[in-house]
């Protein structure tokens, strides 16, 4: 799946590209990306192996406290380590030696990988070789230019849970069982009679909406207290739970982020059906997901349809379905450009 950039080659898009398109065996992947973007306060275009090795572990660490299985691999000497750490059996000095010696022997090469290719916008380069660590790039630097860095590591903190919770579940991320808890806002997962937390449901659709509601294309925030903090909103409206709707309200392929204005201010979409356009516009949205390798992918699929013919067949029904209901349509003024 190359469109999500290819439409929108900027470096948000890279990025994002990096944390969500890419295929997952260890989750050092994450933990190097909320290295960097910890690192980043520092406004240092060079850093050293010890540098990053600090939160780079820390961040291995914290979650190890909460979920083992962080690797597909059965055995992984680091981990190993960083549990150790966990356990106060090693100091943090032990640890950072261990961590410039063996904890980036894969992640730093792969780090600009998605589907196999390597990503032309890169974020830095590896000067282990010749300096002993990695040096930022412009690009790099770009990225926190933007409104929406603000947004950059809370998804990487919810990509990350998503697919540790299919590991620690026994398996495959994209077999993840996701759906919506409203009143928690959570993404939950069922296991037998356990209805289990894995992200907030924001945090994991802000990325593939790039900032922007799904409506109007206004900015959105994910971060808590921001003016303009994101609502995540029914596109056909909860209200249809009630009225023998032939879809699942609740579901990932339903959910979308939306300004406040859009979801609930004056002239505001509320219990009204969305047009054909943005009905169109869902579609591609959930093909994003459908054509990844996303833990909900196989979710959505699950609820949509196999082929793409199938899920556009499947919305129409909705749509058609809906409108019977609802009767009314509505449809924002755009904001801002359309990106998706």
């Amino acid at each position: 799946m190359t469109v999500f950039f290819e439409n929108d080659p900027s470096n948000s898009s890279f990025w994002r590209s990096i944390i969500l398109y890419g295929k997952n065996v260890a989750s050092y992947k994450f933990a190097l990306a909320k290295a960097l973007i910890e690192l980043k306060s520092k406004n240092k275009e060079f850093i050293s192996l010890e540098e990053l090795s600090e939160p780079f572990s820390a961040n291995i660490c914290e979650h190890l406290k909460n979920n083992e299985k962080q690797i597909t691999s059965s055995s992984s000497t680091f981990l190993d380590n960083c549990k150790k750490f966990n356990l106060k059996e090693i100091t943090q000095d032990e640890l950072i030696n261990v961590t410039k010696k063996i904890g980036f022997n894969n992640v730093i090469d792969a780090f600009h990988e998605v589907n196999g290719k390597t990503i032309p916008n890169r974020f830095f380069i590896d000067e282990r070789k010749t300096k002993k660590g990695i040096q930022l790039t412009e690009n790099f630097f770009k990225l926190y230019e933007l409104e929406e860095s603000e947004n950059f590591y809370d998804e990487v903190e919810s990509r990350w849970n998503l697919v540790e919770t299919a590991w620690k579940l026994k398996l495959s991320p994209n077999l993840l069982d996701i759906d919506y808890d409203e009143t928690s806002g959570l993404l939950i997962t069922n296991k037998k009679d356990r209805r289990i937390g894995v992200t907030s449901a924001k945090n994991a659709l802000n990325g593939y909406q790039k900032s922007k509601c799904f409506f109007c294309f206004d900015y959105i925030s994910i971060i808590s207290g921001s003016k303009k903090l994101s609502h995540v909103d029914h596109f056909f409206p909860h209200t249809l739970k009630y009225k023998n709707f032939i879809g699942y309200v609740d579901g990932i392929w339903n959910l979308v982020l939306a300004c406040q204005k859009c979801n609930n201010g004056q002239n505001g979409k509320f219990a009204q059906l969305p047009s054909k356009e943005l009905l169109k516009r869902l579609h591609k949205r959930n093909e994003y997901y459908c054509g990844s390798h996303h833990p909900l992918r196989e979710r959505i699929i699950g609820q949509t349809g196999k082929t793409e013919v199938d899920r556009k067949d499947f919305l129409q029904k909705c749509f058609n379905d809906a409108k019977e209901k609802l009767i009314h349509v509505w449809e924002p003024e755009p904001v801002g450009d359309p990106i998706f």
